[in-house]
């Protein structure tokens, strides 16, 4: 693999051994830690328990969490883009752990890191954000769970769906609305550990790339206030700042998946002989290699650029937009060449080609589904153009 991209000016020269590391670490660990042909969901939950262990006892989870220094989007997709070139479980099992306590990294109060970092960033605690509802998913203002204040406590309840690590999490990011205003100004996080009583896991929800994931229901769940973060009103912040960070790195994750089918596909077709000659021979071939490695080279200058700008301390909406909408985008592309240029093969149950093609697609939908990046794309320039016409009009 070219990995000349390590040595850009935007990622810093102390930034790029998080790569190596986490790309060694995915090549000799993955393989003996999980069977990645057994797809049953208790196998995936089993599966991320197993991988999150093995990265917290070797130190994969160190940037994880803020316990080492404040989040650095730069080194969370480092890493993503290296594990999700071996693994798409071991990406997510990694993800999560920073996703799911990334609004304690945050926004939480000293107490609240000390409580909880430690056990996550060790992979003894696994985390989840519990945001989407199910008439509630990029609508995040729409939100119904509700935590009405009962003196020193607040009560929860609701169902939440859609929740990555239902059933295995050791605590919830729950996000609720407390009713300081109509729509997303009436909306607070709360930190809500899995043993509390009332919280249940009625389904769990098999997908297309198994991984764990389900429905959380809240009845009567009580909350010391100690365990909101931030202030009454302030979820809807505390939820846009934490994917404000982590939705470059769905576009690294989506990065290496994108490398990972061009690495195969490559070998495929100088090896495979058709009509006298080589598959990687034929012209077509060759345009499609040309395209698909173009893309992923653009791919990545978004998604290192949004995160080099967001570890300069920039607001990076429309960047992290543009990052998730086109890697994810062109991945699935890159994907589908893959299948296309193996053949048969690539339709096979368990082939690397058509393990990616489903590993692939969720990206283009969590954390925001492409329609919803176009959205902040766009508004953020017409926006733009309204406020400077508006300056000039003044």
């Amino acid at each position: 693999m070219d990995r000349s991209f390590l040595a850009w000016p935007f990622i810093p020269a102390d930034a790029a051994p998080v790569y190596d590391r986490a790309d060694a670490w995915g090549g000799e660990k993955v393989s003996t830690l999980i069977d990645e042909r057994d797809e049953s969901m208790a196998a995936a939950c089993d599966g991320v328990r197993t991988l999150v262990a093995a990265m917290g006892r070797d130190g994969i989870l160190d940037i994880s969490t803020s316990l080492n220094g404040p989040l650095s989007a730069t080194r969370l997709s480092l890493t993503r883009d290296a594990l999700a070139k071996h693994s798409g479980l071991a990406d997510f099992a990694f993800a999560m752990q920073g996703l799911g306590t990334g609004p304690i990294s945050l926004f939480g109060s000293d107490a609240q890191k000390r409580a909880y970092l430690p056990g996550v960033a060790a992979g003894k605690v696994i985390s989840a954000f519990a945001l989407s509802e199910k008439e509630a998913g990029s609508d995040v203002a729409a939100l119904a769970l509700t935590a009405r204040k009962d003196g020193d406590d607040y009560v929860l309840d609701g169902e939440k769906t859609w929740i990555s690590n239902a059933g295995i999490a050791g605590l919830y990011i729950v996000f609720a609305r407390t009713g300081e205003a109509p729509g997303a100004k009436g909306l607070s996080a709360f930190i809500v550990e899995a043993k509390t009583k009332g919280l249940s896991v009625p389904q769990m929800i098999d997908v297309t790339a198994p991984h764990p994931l389900g429905t959380v229901r809240f009845e009567n769940v009580r909350v010391p206030k100690a365990q909101m973060l931030g202030d009454p009103g302030h979820g809807f912040r505390i939820a846009m700042g934490t994917l404000d960070v982590f939705r470059t790195t769905v576009g690294a994750a989506a990065l290496g998946f994108a490398r990972r089918a061009l690495e195969e596909t490559i070998v495929h077709v100088n090896n495979r002989r058709i009509f006298g000659g080589r598959l990687a021979d034929l012209q077509m071939t060759q345009g499609a290699i040309a395209e698909r490695a173009t893309a992923t080279d653009a791919s990545a200058l978004l998604v290192y650029r949004s995160a080099w700008r967001k570890d300069q301390g920039h607001r990076v909406s429309r960047e992290s937009a543009m990052a998730k909408l086109y890697a994810t985008e062109e991945a699935q592309k890159t994907v589908d060449t893959a299948v296309q240029l193996f053949g048969g093969l690539g339709v096979v149950r368990g082939h690397i080609a058509e393990r990616l093609y489903r590993d692939v697609r969720a990206l283009r939908i969590y954390e925001g589904a492409s329609e919803v990046q176009k959205l902040i794309i766009a508004r953020t320039y017409l926006n733009d153009q309204s406020g400077a016409a508006k300056s000039q009009s003044g």
